[in-house]
Formats: structure tokens, C-alpha cells, sequence
């Protein structure tokens, strides 16, 4: 899989759509879960988008030749980064990729050369694998959309 981290200004118009697709498909349609996925923080000029490019998987958009497997977003929060928005196709899913977007996405925060912590808000049954990442709890569980979360921090300063 190929890994582009860069501005949603910066992203050709066929792959931003193949990750609004992604994250739609994932977090709205398979979850059942309807809400503001566009919620203006992709525009602000420190996101970033990290997105995995490969072999066609079913439920992929592809124009022939690209094909989003894979993304997360990171955001500056000021006081912390932050890591969201992390999602696979189906296809996709089960083969290690999911590691490579969250090492891309820390790697970018490492190479911004500051020592803020990073935070996230975890689906509880995706707390183990945030943790060997290096991500600990932090803070209660909490209902977002109807699923659990939990807070989760990785400690870096």
C-alpha cells in the first residue's frame, strides 16, 4: 500500500472523494451511524489527510488507477495533535494496513518536531490496538452516535 500524507488542498479531487466515500460507507452506512462527517475541520489550512493507495479492493472508489484503501486525519488541536477519521474498506481490512496509516499519521506529528502529546477518541473495542501504538485510556468511557469511546492519549513531551 502507498501512504500520502498531505493537505486536503493538496489531494487530487478523485482521491479526496474516494475518502469522504470511505469514511461515509464506514461510519455512517456499516455503523449505522448518521452525522456531520464534513464538519469543516478537513479545510483548515493544519489538517492533514492520510490515505492508503493500492490494489483495487470491492468496495474501493478506484478511477482505473487509484484506489483509496485506507485514512485517517490529523488535526493540531492547539495544546495536542489529534488523530481521527481512521477507517479501511471492507477489503481492506485484516491485512495490516490500518498499522501503516496510524505509523504514517504519527510519523507525520514526529517529523512536525514538537513534543505535543497526541490525543483520540477511540471506539472501545478498538482500545487494545491504539494501545500498541503506544495510546493509553484517558479519561471515562463515553456514547458518541450510540457507540462507546474511550479517551485515549499517547504521551510524548
Amino acid at each position: 500500500m502507498q501512504i500520502i500524507t498531505t493537505p486536503l488542498a493538496q489531494l487530487d479531487v478523485t482521491i479526496a472523494y474516494g475518502v469522504w466515500k470511505l469514511r461515509q460507507d464506514v461510519f455512517v452506512v456499516e455503523q449505522d451511524c448518521p452525522y456531520d462527517d464534513l464538519d469543516g475541520r478537513d479545510l483548515e489550512p493544519t489538517t492533514v489527510q492520510v490515505v492508503g493507495l493500492g490494489e483495487a479492493a470491492p468496495d474501493s472508489v478506484s478511477d482505473g488507477g487509484t484506489r483509496v484503501l485506507g485514512t485517517a486525519r490529523v488535526l493540531d488541536d492547539g495544546g495536542v495533535w489529534r488523530i481521527g477519521r481512521v477507517a479501511l474498506v471492507k477489503g481492506a481490512r485484516g491485512k495490516g494496513h490500518s498499522d501503516e496509516i496510524m505509523r504514517a499519521a504519527l510519523k507525520y506529528i514526529d517529523d512536525a518536531g514538537d513534543d505535543r502529546d497526541v490525543v483520540l477518541d477511540a471506539q472501545s473495542p478498538l482500545t487494545r490496538w491504539y494501545g500498541k501504538h503506544g495510546f493509553e485510556p484517558d479519561g471515562d468511557e463515553f456514547l458518541e452516535d450510540g457507540i462507546p469511546h474511550t479517551p485515549m492519549r499517547l504521551v510524548r513531551g
